[in-house]
């Protein structure tokens, strides 16, 4: 017979001899088995995991989208409802959580939520502070209209894109508590944590482990975990295995959206004690997960898990990057300088998606060095994209470039005795690029009312090598693949040519020899096929020369990639934010000095 049945019937015989009178009826007893069946017998709970998409710094339009999700968890008869860290007020905030007032107005905004939660219980993620303005990554609980409880992030992060020691106190090991809320008159014993609280396998303190030995009936992790590929695997098997290891049901609610370069997926999860998954978010869109749970026996029916394709995921995930800058930083178009090669073909059609055809301006700048099927490859897919196309050659504005420098140059020659001879040839390569930037640029600055923004077309094998010119294909408010490696380029065509059941990015511009098209006869001076994926070992893997050789690597092919990828540091400096979809990108999760004279 089950616990909760013995215990029942228990209860009521001591019922029927109320006055206590027969076999001595204790009331002490009696009140004990009371609350042990109170908090044993409980019914059916209605647990809601909202995925949403907050804006940073956007205190008043967050705390909308949260009484949105509110008012539908009410409307779904829900009894607990979690919302992401920081929702508040955006995640990552940065150097903004050193402005006092917007600590101080995120965290009124969460209280002033305090009539909306009548009728169930929600946890929600803001930046707390103390009297002596040490701030804290903070969880809190709202419990049928009142203010339940308020803690704090323990494992504060300091690697890749995070730095929250720099920030936040974390709570200490002795206050790791769950907070006592009521359920349908039922006392369930909460366990709440932050993000990197799961992730506890290089920190000493294990803070799920102490929720539950602390009595936590279940765990809710409130969470802005940012993507990169695969990562929801990562995510689920770290849920799975801690709630069958803890033999307690955990669900993680994550954020979704883009912020800068950060892309959150949301695809929230829980397990139940068994460690089966019985809740599983769509990706890269908001939605509230809906869970009902048998809390007695900790269990829930089984979720189902979509299949996993990784250029679906890489472009959807870039999609939503791209949207969500241009949204969040009130730009509505995009222009794209279209050369007829596969990088540009991609970056327009990812542009295309994320903002619509009629928000894309693709342009072809021709040089006298540009080929007759670039041309068309770049005609061609403006045509299949259905984006707005425009073409003029760049020739007589590098005529006059040359021109009007002959003179200053060849007085500064003079200067130092030195002759034309000895000028570097790559200076007329590097201004083609430079004019068509400016060009671009021109368009966005001059149609003020289109609100027009350059779109970076480079990949991340390219800005690892510093194959590149500054100032003129680095050129970007945003950079679409500075994250994708040229393999997953060629990957992402495919994908996005089967994705539309035709042929959208022309098959020549997949299949031709990569040229900068800058002088006669000149292709990339690279074998992509050893390079890329060289480059994202020594970028995600931090691998060393001797490693390379090891696993295959041609020595020499090393010897030239380690040199190119050491002294474009500068460059890569002063290149756009880039889509963040692997696990170490170029940019805030990048912090290398460019004076270095270390050398493997």
């Amino acid at each position: 017979m089950p616990t909760h049945t013995l215990i029942a019937f228990s209860l009521f015989l001591l019922q029927q001899f109320n006055d206590g009178s027969l076999f001595g009826f204790n009331k002490r007893l009696y009140g004990e088995i009371s609350t042990v069946l109170d908090k044993r017998m409980c019914p059916p709970m209605r647990i809601a995991l909202a995925q949403v998409n907050p804006t940073v710094g956007d205190i008043s339009g967050n705390q909308n989208l949260i009484r949105k999700y509110l008012n539908q968890a009410k409307d779904l008869d829900t009894d607990i409802i979690a919302f992401p860290e920081m929702v508040i007020n955006g995640y990552p905030p940065q150097d903004l959580l050193y402005e006092k007032r917007f600590i101080s107005d995120a965290k009124d905004a969460v209280e002033e939520l305090a009539d909306d939660t009548k009728g169930l219980v929600m946890v929600i993620g803001f930046v707390d502070y103390d009297s002596d303005w040490n701030l804290y990554n903070a969880a809190m609980v709202f419990d049928d209209g009142k203010i339940a409880g308020t803690t704090y992030k323990t494992l504060l992060p300091t690697y890749d894109v995070f730095d929250e020691e720099r920030y936040f106190k974390p709570l200490s090991a002795a206050d790791i508590a769950p907070f006592s809320v009521r359920v349908d008159g039922t006392e369930v014993d909460l366990g709440v944590e932050i993000c990197e609280d799961l992730w506890d396998e290089t920190y000493p303190t294990k803070v799920s482990k102490l929720l539950c030995q602390r009595g936590a009936d279940v765990i809710i992790n409130i969470s802005a975990s940012p993507f990169h590929v695969g990562k929801r695997f990562d995510r689920m098997g770290l849920v799975s295995d801690k709630a069958k290891k803890l033999e307690t049901p955990i669900f993680l609610v994550n954020l979704v959206g883009g912020q800068d370069e950060l892309v959150f997926d949301g695809q929230s999860v829980g397990a139940d004690k068994s460690g089966k998954m019985i809740s599983f978010g769509k990706p890269f869109q908001e939605e509230m997960i809906m869970v009902d749970i048998d809390l007695d026996e900790g269990i829930a029916d089984v979720a189902e898990i979509p299949e996993y394709d990784k250029d679906e995921e890489v472009f959807n995930a870039l999609v939503l990057g791209i949207r969500d800058y241009f949204r969040k930083t009130g730009f509505k178009r995009g222009i794209i300088g279209l050369s007829g090669g596969i990088d540009s073909a991609v970056s327009a059609c990812i542009a295309s998606n994320a903002l619509g055809t009629d928000n894309v301006v693709g342009v072809y700048m021709p040089s006298k060095y540009s080929s007759d099927h670039s041309k068309r490859d770049a005609e061609k897919l403006a045509e299949n994209l259905d984006i707005l196309f425009l073409q003029f050659s760049i020739q007589e504005i590098m005529r006059s470039y040359q021109e009007t420098l002959d003179k200053p140059l060849e007085e500064t020659r003079d200067h130092y005795s030195i002759n034309a001879s000895q000028d570097d040839p790559v200076a007329d390569e590097n201004i083609q690029p430079r004019i068509r930037a400016n060009c671009m640029m021109d368009f966005s600055n001059r149609l003020r009312d289109l609100r027009i923004l350059v779109l970076n077309t480079g990949n991340k094998t390219e800005l690892a090598l510093g194959y590149s010119t500054l100032y003129g294909d680095l050129t970007g408010g945003i950079s679409v693949l500075g994250d994708v490696s040229k393999l997953q380029v060629y990957s992402l065509a495919r994908y996005i040519n089967r994705r539309h059941g035709t042929e959208i990015i022309p098959e020549s511009s997949i299949t031709k020899r990569p040229s900068a098209e800058l002088k006669p006869n000149q292709y990339d001076p690279f074998n992509f096929d050893i390079v890329s994926p060289m480059v994202d070992e020594i970028v995600e893997n931090r691998k060393g020369k001797q490693e390379l050789i090891q696993m295959g690597f041609p020595e020499e092919a090393i010897e030239d990639v380690y040199s190119r990828f050491r002294n474009a540091e500068y460059k890569r400096w002063q290149a756009p934010p880039a889509i963040k979809i692997t696990k170490k990108a170029f940019g805030m999760g990048w912090k290398m000095p460019i004076v270095n004279k270390y050398h493997d």
